[in-house]
């Protein structure tokens, strides 16, 4: 077993190495980086400029660094919203399709080590990047506040971010697996990457529309056609992630959805604690794991079963 283990740090410290200096990766980072940049400036400026009209304690100053906008440019949680699932499938489109491409995956698979440390390595080694690059900048972004405001953020709103970014690694998490999932299946490099834009774009662009008009066939009244459609919502990871982060940011909202007249008379306008913005996105936090680890086990079964020729 030392053996083994030893064989399996190898093997991801290869991948790590290999997607540090690949083009597609420094190309998609520096887009991440640039964006992020130029988003957290316009935000700081916009916080100066109102600097008399902000109290700290009342208004989660450094949450407003991740969910603020100034219109011009979106908002960090925006930016992983869209830029992750690019960066995910950027690192698994072509894990296993090119090696075989290559022939360099029988050569391998012909070593004395177990075959799923082939795929598991690869993906060891991309999830691990993942998530030291989303925690490298949300700690920037936040260091970037603490020398512009000159305020710490509250334990609170630390904790907030932290699971802000450990999410945001799991969403990007569901896209890589998926990426992976297709190098197993399609032979060509060009094809999983097709399939997995595909994907992410369908449930981008196209599923909200599609959601709109079967909730509008079905549903009987305004009541019914608004919990339709944010059910049927929830199936997309998309959602399900702007859904649990803004949630999670925004310690105002006190509800998944609407509130009727009835339950806003007599209702005190006021925060949630932590604990109570988990309670109300635990759901949401569950099937977006769930999602990413249901997506890798598909990838890690289609793996094992697949034929590898020399």
């Amino acid at each position: 077993m030392p053996g083994y283990n030893n064989s399996f740090r190898v093997m991801v410290n290869k991948e790590i190495s290999d997607h540090v200096k690949s083009w597609k990766f420094i190309i998609i980072v520096a887009l991440i980086l640039l964006t992020t940049f130029a988003s957290i400036y316009s935000i700081l400026n916009l916080i100066k400029n109102n600097a008399g009209a902000i109290n700290q304690g009342n208004n989660f100053l450094f949450l407003k660094l991740f969910t603020a906008t100034t219109g011009s440019m979106p908002n960090f949680m925006t930016l992983i919203s869209f830029l992750g699932p690019i960066l995910g499938i950027a690192l698994g489109f072509d894990l296993v399709n090119s090696e075989q491409n290559k022939g360099t995956i029988s050569r391998v698979l012909a070593q004395p080590i177990p075959r799923d440390y082939f795929i598991t390595s690869k993906f060891v080694a991309a999830i691990s990047l993942v998530f030291l690059l989303i925690f490298s900048i949300g700690f920037l972004v936040m260091g970037a506040g603490l020398i512009s405001i000159g305020l710490p953020p509250t334990l609170g709103e630390f904790l907030r971010i932290f699971i802000f970014l450990f999410l945001s690694g799991v969403y990007i998490a569901f896209w890589l697996n998926l990426g992976i999932l297709f190098s197993i299946i399609f032979k060509q490099s060009a094809t999983s990457a097709l399939a997995s834009l595909a994907v992410w774009l369908f449930f981008t662009v196209f599923y909200s529309m599609l959601v709109n008009i079967t909730a509008r066939a079905i549903a009987a009244n305004p009541f019914a056609l608004r919990s339709l459609t944010a059910a049927l919502s929830r199936l997309s990871p998309n959602y399900l992630y702007n859904e649990l982060t803004t949630i999670l940011l925004t310690p105002s909202i006190r509800s998944l959805g609407g509130l009727s007249f009835e339950q806003l008379q007599g209702a005190i306008p006021s925060t949630l604690s932590l604990d109570q913005s988990l309670i109300l996105v635990w759901p949401h936090f569950t099937a977006l794991i769930a999602a990413s680890l249901i997506c890798f086990a598909v990838s890690y079964l289609s793996f094992m079963r697949k034929e590898v020729r020399a």
